[in-house]
């Protein structure tokens, strides 16, 4: 086993994207007092969409946690030298589930077999699913005699409304707040002597090549620390919001008589 490297099950829900949002962050400067004031978000433009994605995967690894005894749950998994990860993967009756979280706030998604398209764009979120599924279950046929694939899943959080036209063949892609029922509805494809195998090969970092991390409970204390953060600034822009809508009240109102006023200037030339 890797030096200093603890079991898989201890990483918790976007670690590895807190840590790229931490580092981001690090190079945003210090808001001055006046902008503090106002209420500007502390994140700088490099870091709102990781931190908008470690929300995402937060939310959603609080629903896989009220899954049963029966189910192990990993999350931040490494799956390749590029850096990419599993957001979660599951263990559980119903088989072993690889799980990528999306934040599509408000948008509409729209899914026709391996076509998934967000507000009009085009997104590569089932290719990218089945190869997760793939390397999860090559990874573990290696090790374990494994009948079922892997299934892969795409978990929308936030969504507007998800359309599916034509269900993907291997992906299911889901409104987040389902997927905790539908996880539980599978038919069950794993013996409890099968489930734990599974999850002790998941579990070592030998599995994945995991390197050292920096330590948990320092990135969830500068995490939340941001978080509190981001909060106060949102508290104090919304302290701002009636006196800017009065302000253009008053500008409204007092644009009859300035017009007058300025045509009466005109005509006095």
């Amino acid at each position: 086993m890797a030096p200093n490297v603890p079991a898989m099950r201890e990483r918790f829900a976007a670690q590895s994207v807190i840590e790229v949002l931490l580092l981001e962050q690090s190079l945003v400067p210090p808001r001055s007092p006046l902008a503090r004031f106002f209420g500007r978000s502390p994140l700088g433009a490099d870091s709102l969409a990781w931190y908008r994605g470690a929300k995402a995967e937060i939310a959603v690894g609080m629903l896989l946690a009220e899954l049963p005894v029966e189910w192990t749950i990993f999350h931040a998994l490494p799956a390749g030298a590029e850096g990419t990860e599993i957001d979660h993967l599951v263990v559980g009756p119903g088989g072993v589930f690889t799980i990528q979280t999306k934040l599509h706030r408000g948008k509409r998604v729209r899914v026709a077999g391996r076509t998934v398209v967000v507000d009009g764009e085009r997104l590569p979120y089932i290719r990218k699913a089945e190869l997760e599924a793939a390397r999860v279950t090559t990874l573990l046929r290696e090790r374990m005699l494994l009948r079922a694939s892997v299934r892969p899943v795409v978990a929308i959080v936030d969504a507007r409304r998800i359309t599916v036209y034509q269900k993907p063949a291997q992906v299911k892609v889901i409104d987040a707040e389902d997927l905790r029922p539908w996880l539980l509805t599978r038919t069950p494809v794993l013996e409890p002597v099968d489930r734990i195998e599974a999850a002790n090969i998941i579990d070592s970092p030998d599995t994945w090549d995991a390197l050292p991390s920096i330590e948990p409970d320092a990135l969830v204390s500068q995490f939340a620390a941001l978080e509190k953060s981001v909060r106060a600034a949102r508290t104090q822009r919304l302290f701002w919001v009636p006196f800017g809508s009065a302000a253009l009240i008053v500008a409204a109102a007092g644009m009859p008589y300035l017009i007058t006023a300025l045509i009466g200037l005109g005509g006095a030339r």
